[in-house]
């Protein structure tokens, strides 16, 4: 019985031996911290569970690569085994020089590694390359890129700052920005990331620290970084979590000097060493040491953590029983070079513990001093093996014992990866925080009744905050440099937006002057105001009350990323969901983050986070741009929109071929009959829901001038459907013109008056009475001999008697009233001249036939310019975004930004097609896809998709099976309609095709 305990207790500990030696130790059990420390505050804080490992398994060691260790070791002069300890400073935005004194280093001085800093992607792969052929033993190769590569490389994705990812709750997002970075990294041949920052920031004014860390919370700031560490690790790059035993409180920056960590030890383990302990616990390759002084635990004064044995030593290594790589923080800064000279402090650093030196200043003298140390057995064959072999087993896991270049060709659209961009948008989404919200201001919600003035404080540009807010209603800009003047001009607004905007850097200052502190009180004083904060959050401790500010956002950095966000959280097209990661002051503290409330309205995200692939939507551009080049159309602008998110908006072209204005966004156009199912048929669609009207009404009951003529018994079905053998239109305008086809001085007037009110054209004005001859020619008219699908724009000319007999008011008067001011379509109107400049409006037609003039700002159609510029089949002047809006409430069944027009069952019973059987393939007014071959689609649109095209070719289609906007909106009639190159070389269905083609499946 005693010989068997016995063989099991030897079992045992030989299981804990092996155990003991190798790189690390891992304990897969699912982090859940309990833990609270007496200096913050008591909050409950989301939890991050863990269940699957981390992909390098640092306690476990093959037999290849213990072999491949001892190979390589034994070989190793000593010289060679000393210079694997350094990892040197390379920069790959030098001249020659440098390239050449860094070879020198790898050929005399046999180095470990590099470790990269500012310079380009591809200019840095080569060097990779360079260095390890010329190499003996394989290098690693380290970055310090907190934020990713974009933190030191030029031309490459930057992610957010570590305190700004502080205010993600989501924790999954952190990690996917873990695993991005790790990506980016290893197409580099990065193998360690010096990230991430385990420094609690519990001092607002730390000079070095600050953005670089979480926040100010421990339980927080472990939380995240455990996140990015298995993003890095799971991904095949080691994380470095430093500065230990922690930076987060000092006063100065230990690139100058040596900063004093006065706590406890009991503070300093509680607070500093709590996510060492977590972090470690759950795998941690390797930690980085800070240049620090520490009385707490090392007595002697002025003594850095980075030399100290007892912090390296006694506490990292055996007290937190740390055993991945170790690296010195970098060695030329002055905490450390201060003390001891070059190579001394080489020689500290490696005896207090430390694997790595980092940043060396003198790597001959280094070596040196260290040989020496060895030769007199100052360091013993153990010590200097232990890091050796720790090391090479390290370039083990990284695969270094086959080394393969580095692929240099399309390297920066590699690393600038799809996934990255998309990410930062979901990032920001999660990270814009609302601190104050009074009376619920945010989000806007009534447009209709707001007038809305933007000011622009700061010394940086605000971006594309303002572009983004004009997206959702008619935004005014205000400047003045006088205070007194700006609040004067601000006087006639009910709602006042200031943006505060600082250049994005992680280490610029982002203080408020005092006069830009009084002038937000001044202006808030008078006015509702939602402050919008771009830079860092200590910032705003500088404003002493924000009792006056009735919104304010923290937007954390000065970016396009956090400006969409910020304007979309704004209008309630996302909710906000961020926390902020530091207290501000006593009224904002850590973790302080209201939720605002997401109204239906169209956001922006990018195309990947709709289950859109951009690469392929990028195919669009050449559709365009060579029906361009063909002159099927002088310019345009098409918009794509999916799951309620615009995530294309172009223009292209120009106004004109003579290539003189180019086409914007903003610029508006004639859309044509789209008017029909912008303007007519939303209306009509309300009428239904009141009863006015229904399927089967006849013409007769609806407008008494049908009654007694063969249109009477019409049904309303019919009439919609375009299946009321109503002929498709008639040349009114020829009836007003005089023998040689000029317009008559009967019906014409060059200067408006009662009588002449309706303006067709720039000093053009048509009599009075010339409305009702337009209907009643439609009455008179002769009726299609079979009944069969024939498009008319005769449908929509009465539908908009109907509904101006019906209501008493206006065509224009409703749409504007009842939907545009609603939905904050505010550059959607009839006459756009009455509110627009015409240098916003691409002409559409030399007209050589009717009006004799360019056709700008005045509608192409001749009939609904008969009729004042106000047509139910024609009028409407718009931009694809508030196109877009329209379809969009279309395919939220009549709902938009929390209103609802017209019921969900009425739009139904408009998106049906009653006579598909016959071959009818329309709805009630809404066009539908093709029944056959030929149609306004590409054919890969659903059967529940509805939509229309017109005339001045434009084209919106909605698709409620895939969540899809399309929009496309031209002047291809400009000079001329006569051929309509647009519509024979299905431009606007091959783009729709892309669309689909682009659907992730």
């Amino acid at each position: 019985m005693n010989s068997k305990y016995f063989k099991i207790v030897s079992m045992i500990l030989l299981l804990i031996l092996v155990v003991n030696c190798a790189t690390n130790q891992i304990k897969q059990k699912p982090l859940a911290i309990h833990e609270t420390t007496k200096i913050h505050q008591k909050d409950t804080f989301p939890k991050l569970e863990y269940s699957h490992s981390t992909s390098f398994d640092y306690a476990l060691t093959t037999s290849d690569e213990k072999k491949w260790v001892d190979s390589i070791y034994n070989v190793l002069s000593l010289e060679e085994k000393i210079g694997q300890l350094f990892m040197v400073a390379a920069y790959s935005n030098k001249d020659s020089a440098h390239i050449k004194s860094l070879d020198k280093l790898i050929i005399e001085q046999k180095i470990g590694g590099l470790i990269f800093f500012q310079g380009g992607p591809v200019r840095q792969a080569k060097m990779t390359n360079r260095f390890q052929k010329l190499s003996k033993t394989p290098l690693f190769i380290g970055i310090d890129a907190e934020w990713g590569l974009g933190m030191r490389l030029d031309s490459v994705t930057k992610f957010p700052w570590n305190m700004t990812l502080g205010a993600i709750q989501d924790l999954k997002l952190i990690e996917e920005v873990g695993k991005q970075m790790a990506l980016q990294s290893k197409q580099l041949g990065v193998h360690f990331n010096f990230a991430p920052v385990l420094d609690i920031n519990t001092n607002p004014k730390n000079p070095i620290i600050g953005n670089r860390s979480f926040g100010e919370d421990k339980e927080r700031v472990t939380e995240r970084a455990l996140a990015l560490m298995i993003g890095l690790q799971n991904n095949g790059v080691f994380a470095t979590g430093k500065h230990f035993p922690g930076h987060g409180a000092t006063s100065t920056d230990s690139h100058y000097t040596l900063p004093v960590i006065n706590f406890t030890q009991e503070q300093i383990r509680n607070v500093e060493l709590y996510p060492y302990k977590k972090l470690i616990d759950k795998g941690l390759a390797s930690v980085m040491v800070a240049h620090l002084e520490v009385p707490a635990f090392e007595t002697r004064k002025g003594y850095p953590s980075s030399i100290s044995n007892i912090i390296v030593t006694d506490i990292l290594k055996d007290e937190l029983n740390f055993k991945g790589l170790i690296f010195t923080d970098a060695l030329n800064m002055k905490g450390a070079s201060n003390f001891k000279s070059p190579g001394d402090i080489d020689l500290a650093a490696f005896q207090a513990g430390n694997d790595i030196l980092l940043f060396p200043e003198n790597v001959p003298i280094a070596v040196q001093k260290i040989k020496e140390a060895y030769e007199q057995n100052i360091i013993t064959e153990d010590r200097l093996s232990h890091s050796v072999k720790k090391i090479l087993h390290y370039k083990f896991k990284a695969g270094l014992n086959k080394i393969i270049p580095i692929n240099e060709k399309k390297l920066n659209s590699s690393i600038n990866s799809v996934e990255s961009e998309a990410l930062i948008d979901k990032l920001y989404e999660n990270i814009v925080s609302v601190i104050r919200n009074k009376a619920s201001i945010l989000p806007i919600k009534n447009l209709e009744k707001e007038k809305i003035a933007w000011v622009k404080m700061g010394d940086d540009k605000p971006g594309i905050f303002a572009d983004i807010l004009k997206n959702y209603t008619e935004i005014t800009e205000i400047s003045n440099p006088v205070l007194d003047s700006l609040l004067i001009q601000l006087s006639d607004f009910n709602k006042v937006i200031i943006s505060f905007h600082k250049a994005d850097g992680a280490w610029r200052k982002h203080d408020f002057s005092a006069e830009e502190i009084r002038w937000i009180t001044e202006i808030a004083k008078r006015k509702k105001v939602i402050f919008t904060s771009f830079v860092k959050p200590y910032a705003l401790s500088a404003i002493t009350s924000f009792e006056d500010l009735d919104g304010v956002i923290v937007a954390y950095q000065n970016n396009e990323h956090a400006q969409r966000v910020a304007a979309q959280l704004i209008f309630g097209s996302i909710q906000a969901k961020g926390k902020l990661p530091v207290s501000i002051n006593e009224e904002f503290k850590v973790n302080l983050g209201l939720s605002t409330e997401k109204i239906n309205r169209l956001g922006f995200s990018h195309p990947q986070n709709v289950g859109l692939n951009p690469k392929i939507l990028q195919r669009i551009d050449s559709i365009m741009q060579k029906a361009i080049a063909a002159k099927m159309t002088p310019g345009g602008q098409i918009l794509v929109a999916r799951k309620g998110k615009v995530v294309y908006q172009k223009a292209f072209g120009y106004h004109t071929y003579d290539n003189q204005v180019p086409v914007k966004n903003s610029d508006i156009y004639d859309v044509a009959s789209l008017t029909k199912i912008v303007s007519t048929l939303p209306i009509t669609m309300q009428l239904y829901d009141k009863k006015k009207v229904n399927l089967d009404t006849k013409l007769g009951d609806m407008l008494p001038v049908l009654k007694g003529t063969d249109k009477e018994n019409i049904i309303f079905k019919d009439l919609l459907s375009h299946y009321a053998q109503l002929q498709a239109w008639l040349p009114f305008y020829k009836l007003t013109l005089t023998a040689d086809k000029k317009p008559s001085d009967k019906y014409y007037r060059k200067l408006y008056s009662e009588e002449f009110p309706y303006q067709v054209a720039e000093n053009l004005y048509l009599r009075k009475d010339f409305q009702d001859s337009i209907l009643q020619t439609i009455a008179n008219s002769k009726l299609l001999p079979k009944k069969e699908y024939k498009y008319s724009d005769f449908t929509f000319i009465i539908l908009k008697h109907f509904i101006e007999k019906s209501t008493g008011k206006a065509l224009d008067e409703l749409s504007e009233k009842g939907f545009y001011a609603k939905i904050g379509a505010t550059n959607t109107l009839y006459n756009p001249l009455k509110k627009f400049d015409m240098s916003v409006i691409p002409p559409t037609e030399e007209d050589n036939y009717f009006r004799y003039q360019t056709i700008q700002g005045y509608v192409h159609d001749m009939a609904a310019a008969m009729e004042g510029g106000v047509g139910g089949h024609a009028g409407i002047f718009s931009n694809a975004m508030d196109m877009a809006k329209m379809m969009q409430l279309f395919l939220q069944k009549g709902n938009y930004g929390g209103l609802q027009f017209f019921s969900e069952e009425t739009f139904d019973v408009f998106n049906t097609c009653y006579y598909c059987p016959e071959g009818n393939r329309r709805g009630i007014g809404f066009d539908k896809p093709q029944l056959g071959n030929s149609g306004p689609t590409c054919g890969c649109a659903s059967m529940t998709s509805f939509g229309h095209t017109g005339f001045t070719g434009t084209m919106a289609w909605a698709d409620p099976e895939k969540e899809l906007v399309y929009i496309f909106l031209s002047n291809r009639t400009y000079p001329n309609a006569d051929k309509n190159l647009l519509s024979q070389n299905n431009i606007r269905e091959n783009i729709q095709q892309v669309i689909y083609d682009a659907i992730i499946k």
